[in-house]
């Protein structure tokens, strides 16, 4: 049956079964998913199905797959808990019959269970007619915590849908390549249990906290003043312009709410995972701090209040000042009692507060309808036209203006991010903020207005509180209001201190009330909950900030206790901050930077919205529709002028703090991926640009040497990358070339792996570089592919870089060949060549365990922990390509640290690690050696120059060494500098070589003939078929006839070399014309000779041949 089959095939060699056929628990071997029989027909226990016989054949060949969590422990992955499989997992069916899990049975024995049933209720039997692994959509695959939201199940990966069976899947231990971050890895190693936990709804967790914070002590003490500077209109204006900004920034934080899931830190997390950890932690810090400042704030107004009531009463302890201070310890005291409590207190309190606050509102209100008697001499008649008439206009006294009242009355207006700022407290934080945060606005903005028209109506501007000044005789000249009303209010006007009306009393709402204390109580009750929402929301925001490791210095304040995981240390930390400005009780120089720390924020959740729009990610789908982009972007520049009308120097303060942060945190570059709206636009801008480039022609002036380095494994041959890049860095593409053989199915998997570990390796070494692995049957297609594909649009490497085949003559003359058919290749595809060589070599892998520094603590894979190991031969050769053969042809055999510092390094191996590091230092005053022998296109010429524009060699000189006749050197020289002053290139010296065509020194050319001895076909000693049979197995033997054909190149290369060291020894680099050997015609092993016996014994060497096009001009 297929169904016994694929049980068979899944689980491999089981041993013993039960009598379902279940295996008894998993072998080692085994893949995460288990596939198992499942009986069709009605639901029943292990108890009610028969025998094995009978369950096999109502199966009718289907299965159930289940994961088994290698972690957990040894139970049968069938019977978790020692349930049921059938009727002890399954705890409810979804739509069709579809397997949901509960939390219960998802944690069932403390084992770790997924479970994909394919076939409960044959729901996947009917709609899909056919057996299948496959797992249909589900919410629980696509989370990325096990945190208290729900398990995250792994849906079935590609690999073992694709792969066969028998045949160990990818065991990457995250589906998707869906990396853990160290956030992340926090929250999913901290899984609160659900009992107990306090969630919010949106009236109580948003709504209320907004209001209450919004309605501050303004409402109460500075409204009625505002209202007779500015007039009615203007205070409605007023209130208009700082409810658009807070309207605007409301729709914003809504839109940005509502696309993905919201944890915890409010303001901080909206603005870090929409715009990076860079803002993110430079507003979560600052907003944190304004936070905990403004609970000292709020005391403080809180405290005040007090006072004046001990002072009224003449029951003062020591002095105001002193006073303050101690009634605002007691009160933040109790208030952190309240906070530490718990949440659910904290909201209680809040609930009671907000009931005195509309109480005090309703009590003003019906004030204003019950003008007494003895209200009339302070200015207050009642509703009343020719006083609203009177107060509508502005009447700005004592240099105040429209701005400065609207820079006084907008802090009354924030607050709209108090629900926002709890939002790990919310059932539902995507529903609950939106709602909450924006009908919040509405209600106080209503109220705002309402009591300035109200007051505006009711009270007169100025009045004297005296009894006596009610007007007996009619005036001549009566204008006023108050006139009209019989009272004389004149003597204000004429300079008189007037301590009643809208603009000489403060208390003018207590005065207007049916029940003066109730204003009081409300004026408590708005300070006390202001101070209560920032106190709560500063250890929130903090420890939000310190969860995503962003400033390791505040880690402590990450921990969380209790079922909600409160933040008490936060709270100790806010609590001590907020008592220290209590103490200096001097907050008019705080409150503007506070203000000002606030709309650093709302302007940042604004730009965040216009940014993520503009980036066009397929990732930006918020479920609240109501937002415009451009909308986002007006409230954001509107943010950034508020700041300025509220205090200029606040707010270049606040710049400069948050750029300051912003530039510490990019500097440090914390570990994290949250897919912001800035790497979205980088990639859409890097889109653009390489498309628009792609439309325009190559031109010689902007020529680059865009290299393609053939490195293997990048950190193996630091020498040569770093080489490299001193001419590619900020001028051209550096792709390091990687390929990779032997099995395709372990390739492709070390090919994933790589691609991530090694270019972490390049940009945490500061590389600008990228990292190119492909899989290939040989090295040759693979230097194909990469050379065929590698790059994009204008973006694509023109160069090939190769290390020089160091102990070609030890190894497999095949790999000789395939080497040099890639020089053959890049020439055919219009590539330059480079071939560097140091004396000491380049591979350093066989010295050092290949450190891939944050790698190990960052990939799950088992994979990136390598360790130090000796390969066969072959593996320390320098071709520099990483050869990747299976473990069959070579088995890696680990070894103890014998090159550690208790055991020191062989004098060769010690070199080669010295020589490794040598161009990572500055390179002081010598020589860059150029040995122009051919044109090329100037690249030999251009790849030089570029190194002496890096400041590690801008001490070198240029030295340029050319051929010549003896007769015309002179000549020559001069011809030589005209060229390079044409081409604007410095040089310190220009020597022409009369001598290149002398024949070299017998001993040399015995060495080199005694080199090649073992490459020769000598086909004249030979019959012809055997001769010929042999070059056509060996292509890369030497012919008699080729090496007389070619026997004058042969001896320049040999004089080259002593021409070298005579005049090059001590130079840094020598940069030469790398000779060209003509396909078909040179065979690999005397071209391979040539280049050994022409740069061996040197400094570090170039061997440079361009394709043969001009890269270097002089024309402008």
């Amino acid at each position: 049956m297929e169904g016994k089959d694929l049980a068979a095939g899944s689980a491999g060699d089981e041993g013993s079964k039960d009598a379902l056929g279940k295996p008894l628990g998993p072998t080692p071997s085994q893949s995460r998913f288990q596939v198992d029989l499942v009986a069709e027909g009605p639901r029943k226990s292990c108890g009610d199905i028969g025998v094995a016989g009978k369950g096999g054949e109502e199966a009718k060949g289907r299965f159930r797959v289940n994961f088994v969590d290698p972690s957990a422990g040894g139970e049968s992955p069938g019977e978790p808990g020692g349930g049921s499989s059938e009727g002890g997992n399954v705890s409810g069916v979804q739509n069709g019959g579809d397997t949901v899990m509960s939390e219960g049975s998802l944690h069932s024995g403390g084992h770790h269970h997924y479970y994909y049933d394919t076939h409960t209720n044959t729901y996947y039997l009917r709609t899909f007619g056919h057996n299948t692994m496959d797992a249909v959509p589900r919410i629980d695959h696509y989370r990325h915590t096990a945190a208290d939201l729900g398990e995250k199940l792994l849906r079935p990966s590609l690999a073992e849908l694709h792969d066969e069976l028998d045949k160990e899947p990818f065991e990457d231990g995250y589906a998707n390549g869906e990396e853990g971050t160290p956030a992340g890895d926090a929250a999913a190693a901290y899984t609160p249990d659900s009992k107990g936990v306090v969630k919010f709804g949106w009236i109580k967790g948003v709504l209320v906290r907004c209001m209450l914070n919004i309605w501050g002590v303004m409402l109460f003490i500075r409204l009625s003043w505002i209202v007779g500077q500015a007039g009615i209109g203007l205070s409605v204006l007023v209130i208009g312009m700082a409810t658009v900004v807070t309207t605007i920034t409301g729709l914003s934080t809504s839109a940005i709410a509502t696309n993905g899931f919201v944890r915890g830190g409010g303001a901080y997390y909206l603005i870090s995972r929409s715009l990076g950890p860079e803002f993110g932690g430079a507003i979560g810090l600052i907003f944190a701090f304004a936070n905990a400042v403004a609970v000292a704030m709020y005391v403080v107004g809180f405290a005040e209040t007090v006072v004046e009531l001990l002072k009224e009463n003449g029951t003062l302890m020591i002095d105001e000042m002193n006073d303050i201070r101690i009634i605002g310890a007691i009160t933040v005291v109790i208030l952190l009692g309240i906070s530490i409590a718990g949440m659910e207190w904290e909201a209680k309190a809040q609930i009671v507060l907000l009931v005195i606050l509309i109480l005090a509102i309703g009590d003003f209100v019906i004030g204003t309808f019950i003008p007494l008697e003895s209200k009339k001499p302070k200015g207050f008649f009642g509703y009343n036209a020719d006083i609203f008439m009177e107060n509508f206009g502005p009447d700005f006294r004592q240099e105040e203006t429209f701005f400065s009242v609207f820079a006084i009355f907008f802090p009354a207006a924030t607050g709209i991010l108090a629900g926002a700022n709890i939002s790990g407290d919310l059932a539902d934080p995507q529903s609950a903020i939106p709602k909450g945060t924006l009908l919040a606005i509405l209600i106080t903005t209503l109220v705002y207005a309402g009591i300035a028209v109200s007051v505006g109506s009711c009270v007169v501007r100025d009045a004297t509180g005296n009894v006596n000044d009610t007007i007996v005789n009619e005036l001549a000249n009566c204008t006023s209001a108050a006139c009209k009303l019989n009272y004389d209010f004149s003597s204000c006007q004429a300079g008189a201190g007037c301590h009643y009306g809208l603009m000489n009393n403060f208390q003018v709402m207590s005065m207007v009330s049916g029940f003066a204390p109730l204003i009081t109580a409300g004026i408590f009750s708005a300070t006390l909950s202001s101070a209560l929402a920032s106190l709560v929301s500063a250890p929130k925001i903090f420890q939000a900030l310190c969860k995503d490791s962003i400033y390791p210095g505040f880690q402590m304040f990450a921990k969380g206790y209790g079922k909600n995981n409160e933040p008490l240390r936060g709270y100790i930390l806010t609590f001590l901050i907020a008592l220290g400005f209590i103490l200096i009780a001097e907050l008019n120089v705080i409150a503007p930077i506070i203000s000002n720390f606030f709309l650093a924020s709302y302007a940042l959740i604004n730009f965040s919205v216009f940014h993520a729009s503009l980036a066009k990610s397929p990732g930006w789908r918020p479920a609240f529709k109501y937002y415009n982009m451009w909308i986002s972007l007006i409230g954001a520049i509107l943010c950034c002028i508020v700041m300025f009308v509220i205090n200029w120097w606040a707010a270049l303060l606040t710049y400069v703090i948050v750029l300051g942060l912003y530039i510490y945190v990019t500097y440090k570059k914390p570990d994290v991926n949250w897919g912001s709206s800035t790497q979205a636009l980088t990639y859409l801008n890097a889109l653009q640009h390489s498309i628009r480039l792609s439309g325009v022609e190559d031109h010689v002036k902007n020529f680059r040497p865009q290299c393609l380095i053939m490195t293997g494994a990048p950190n193996a041959r630091p020498a040569l990358l770093h080489l490299v890049h001193a001419f590619t860095k900020n001028v051209g593409l550096m792709i390091c070339g990687h390929v990779h053989m032997g099995p395709r199915r372990q390739a492709m998997k070390e090919l994933s792996t790589d691609l991530a570990k090694y270019q972490r390796w390049l940009i945490k070494n500061k590389m600008k570089a990228f990292y190119a692995p492909v899989h290939a049957e040989d090295l040759r297609d693979g230097g194909q592919y990469l050379m065929q594909a590698a790059g994009l649009g204008r973006m694509r490497p023109n160069t090939l870089v190769v290390g020089f085949k160091k102990n070609w003559r030890q190894g497999d003359m095949r790999d000789v060949e395939t080497y040099i058919n890639l020089f053959h290749d890049a020439f055919d595809v219009q590539y330059g060549v480079v071939v560097i060589r140091l004396k000491e070599g380049l591979d350093i892998s066989h010295l050092q365990a290949q450190d891939l520094l944050s790698s190990q603590e960052k990939s799950p894979c088992a994979k990136d922990v390598i360790v130090k190991v000796d390969y066969s031969k072959k593996s320390e050769t320098d071709t520099s390509i990483a050869f990747a053969p299976s473990s069959s042809e070579r088995t890696p055999t680990p070894r103890k640290d014998s090159k550690s510092s208790s055991s020191p390094l062989n004098m060769t191996d010690q070199r080669l690690l010295d020589a490794s590091s040598q161009f990572q230092k500055k390179q002081g005053k010598s020589n860059i050696d150029v040995w122009w022998l051919f044109d090329d296109g100037g690249l030999t010429l251009l790849i030089p120059y570029l190194i002496t524009t890096k400041k590690k060699w801008k001490d070198c000189k240029i030295r340029v060494f050319i051929g010549g006749k003896i007769n015309r050197i002179d000549h020559d020289r001069r011809a030589m500098a005209t060229l390079l002053s044409k081409f604007r290139i410095d040089f310190s010296d220009i020597m022409v070589l009369g001598d290149i065509n002398t024949k070299p020194k017998k001993e040399n050319i015995a060495a080199f003939e005694e080199m090649i001895e073992p490459f020769r076909l000598h086909e004249d000693d030979k019959e012809q078929e055997v001769a010929d049979k042999m070059k056509e197995d060996e292509p890369w033997r030497i012919t008699d006839n080729e090496l007389e054909l070619y026997k004058t190149k042969t001896y320049r290369q040999i004089r080259l070399n002593e021409l070298l060291k005579e005049h090059s020894s001590t130079a840094n680099i020598i940069v030469m014309s790398l000779p060209v050997a003509r396909k078909g015609a040179v065979s690999s092993a005397l071209y391979m000779a040539w280049l050994e016996v022409l740069s061996k014994d040197l400094p570090p060497i170039l061997l440079v041949r361009g394709n043969h096009q001009s890269v270097l001009t002089f024309y402008s």
